[in-house]
Parts: structure tokens; C-alpha cells; sequence
């Protein structure tokens, strides 16, 4: 009796485990695929992760462009919503790039497509700039023709070769990026080349202003490479470019892609926090009715402006310009329609929806 029991408890789990169980998919993204002519008839995959809302909405977005989705996409897509949610990035486009074709290997093409020069220990490698073109002339394209998108405001990110990548993408082909953010980048790569690209970024004379977060952990075997190349940018103070190096504690190599990530797109997308005197914000104070006759207060505490829900429910509000003020703790951004130096009103913009209020006294 028992040997019968034990046979139809295996069955039972066999059978559990023969079940075709359904996959779990990312919301909100979708894949589509671009054959390059400029990269030797290379297949790409494109994992792209869309706001909510997008369907409906016309206006363009930023767009985050990630190396290395194939490992990378799902975490990032995760950092997009923790950051997005907390109010500390906007509502933008996260395109993960990756290789498709039959059975890519991906650490013998990023060598390739990531790398500015060629090491005799990986033959392929040295493929940067022929993948720069074929962002440039032909992904940059796509999205344009496909995607509601930004071309004003893109951002790359990657780690390690793909740190590489950023790196000397930004010391030639600076004007391709507003943003950038590398995580434990390559900068031993081909016996430090990388300074060489650097010297020739210093003497730039930048049209547009550039951020750049970077890091490495505190247990890499690159730690000090890195650090003396960090220093060695942070010395240059480089007109219109933010710059921002950490060292992360407890981390290695892997592991700093989470929070460089994280980190980077807060600082990438950072807001100003302006001082108006108590005079200059006395235009914003009042109470404000939507159509539906839902009334709020914004008023002129001691520390700035407030936004007031009821009297326990109080949204402190920095400005980013004069027209634009916004809160940290979450994603809450009034937009103040003014004329002639009158307040009339302003868009709450929340998560996706927007809703009007007049100023009426």
C-alpha cells in the first residue's frame, strides 16, 4: 500500500511539473527587430519598455537607450518604476538593445560592438564606432518613424565593456547623448586608450549641456584604474558638463548596476530647486477649483511654496522654472499657466493624467 501511495505521489509531481505553465512577460514592453547594413547584416534586438499612457498621449519622450538587455532589461525596467513612481525621473522610452540572429553570443559581440580598438586577445573586437553608425544612421531612425520619442533628450547606459562604450561614446560622438551613465566601465581597455579620447573630449567646446554619473565597486580588481581616470575628469571641469564618480561600498563588479542605474537616471533627469523670495511667490498663493468644484490651497510657508489637499495633507513644491514646480516624493508636477506676470491657473500632472485648476481668488 505504501510503495502504491509513494508511485502516485511521484506521478502527481511529474505531472505538476509536465504542466505548460505560462511565462511572465514585462508589461508595457514589446520587442521588434533592426538587420543593420552598416554592422555585417547584424540582427538587433530591440526591448522597449513604453510609459503608461503612451497610447493615447502626443507628446514625445525621453528616451533611455541600455546596453546589454539581454541581461539588463528587466531590472532596468523595474528601476524605471520605483524612480518614476518616487517622482524622480519622468515618463520616458527605455530601449534595451541586444544581438538576435541564430544563437548570438553576446560576450563574443559586445567585445565587438562595444570596444574603440582592436586587442590582439579578441580578434573581433574594435567595432565601436561601426555600431555608433548604426545607432546613429539607422536605430535613431527607426524610433523616430516608429516612437513617439525625443530625439533631444536621449541617454545611454551600460556596464563594463558596456561602461567602455558610454564612456567613449561621450568623448567622440558627444553630441549623440544628453545623459550618460556608466557602471564599472572599461577603462584599463588596450592599456588605458581611454585617455586619449578624453584629451581630445577636454578641448570640446560643448553646445549643449552634458550629465554623466559613473561608478565602481569597492571590491574591484579596476578600483584604482578607475579612480585615477575619475579624477583625472573631475580635474578637468569640463564646461557644461555635470559630472558625478562614487565608489560603492560592498559592491563588485556586477553589482554596481543597480544602483549606478538607479543613481544615474536620478541624476541624469535632476531637476533645479530655484529660490524665489516670499515676494516672487506671493503670485502662486490662493485657492485653485477644478471643474468639478474640488478646491485646493497653495500657499507661502516658511519654507516655500505648499500644495494643500486638506490641512494634514501638505505636498511641500520646489521650482524647476517659474512656470514649473514639483514635489520629491512622488511623481507631482504643476505646471502654472501665466500671463502677464498673473497666475491663472496650473496642469496637475500624476502618473499619466492631467487635470486643470483655475486660480479664483
Amino acid at each position: 500500500m505504501k510503495k502504491i501511495i509513494l508511485t502516485l505521489l511521484v506521478i502527481n509531481i511529474l505531472a505538476v511539473k509536465a504542466q505548460p505553465f505560462p511565462r511572465v512577460d514585462i508589461p508595457g514592453s514589446e520587442v521588434r527587430k533592426i538587420t543593420s547594413a552598416i554592422v555585417a547584416g547584424q540582427q538587433y534586438e530591440l526591448q522597449i519598455l513604453l510609459p503608461s499612457g503612451y497610447a493615447t498621449s502626443t507628446k514625445k519622450y525621453p528616451v533611455v537607450y541600455l546596453m546589454d538587455s539581454q541581461w539588463d532589461f528587466p531590472a532596468v525596467k523595474s528601476i524605471y518604476g520605483q524612480q518614476y513612481f518616487d517622482g524622480f525621473i519622468p515618463e520616458l522610452i527605455v530601449v534595451g538593445v541586444t544581438w538576435g540572429g541564430v544563437n548570438p553570443n553576446p560576450d563574443s559581440l559586445r567585445a565587438r560592438d562595444y570596444t574603440p580598438t582592436n586587442e590582439a586577445r579578441l580578434m573581433q573586437s574594435g567595432g565601436a564606432d561601426h555600431f555608433l553608425d548604426f545607432m546613429k544612421n539607422e536605430l535613431f531612425p527607426f524610433m523616430d518613424t516608429n516612437y513617439k520619442v525625443d530625439n533631444d533628450n536621449r541617454t545611454l547606459m551600460g556596464c563594463s565593456l558596456g561602461g567602455l562604450f558610454t564612456l567613449y561614446t561621450l568623448f567622440t560622438h558627444t553630441d549623440m547623448f544628453t545623459g550618460y551613465a556608466a557602471a564599472s566601465p572599461a577603462v584599463g581597455w588596450d592599456n588605458e586608450v581611454l585617455y586619449k579620447y578624453e584629451k581630445i573630449f577636454a578641448e570640446k567646446k560643448l553646445t549643449k549641456g552634458l550629465r554623466v554619473y559613473m561608478t565602481v565597486g569597492d571590491v574591484e580588481r579596476g578600483r584604482q584604474v578607475f579612480e585615477k581616470f575619475a579624477g583625472k575628469m573631475s580635474g578637468r571641469k569640463y564646461p557644461n558638463v555635470n559630472l558625478r564618480s562614487k565608489v560603492l561600498e560592498n559592491t563588485g563588479h556586477s553589482g554596481t548596476k543597480s544602483e549606478t542605474y538607479s543613481r544615474g537616471l536620478q541624476y541624469v533627469f535632476e531637476r533645479a530647486q530655484l529660490k524665489f523670495s516670499k515676494q516672487d511667490l506671493k503670485k502662486y498663493v490662493g485657492t485653485y477649483t477644478m471643474e468639478e468644484g474640488k478646491k485646493i490651497e497653495i500657499r507661502n510657508d516658511a519654507d516655500g511654496l505648499a500644495f494643500y489637499y486638506i490641512e494634514e495633507n501638505k505636498f511641500p513644491l520646489f521650482a524647476n522654472t517659474e512656470k514649473h514646480f514639483y514635489a520629491t516624493h512622488e511623481f507631482f508636477n504643476l505646471y502654472f499657466k501665466i500671463t502677464d506676470g498673473r497666475v491663472e491657473g496650473f496642469n496637475l500632472a500624476r502618473y499619466g493624467s492631467t487635470l486643470y485648476f483655475t486660480k479664483t481668488n
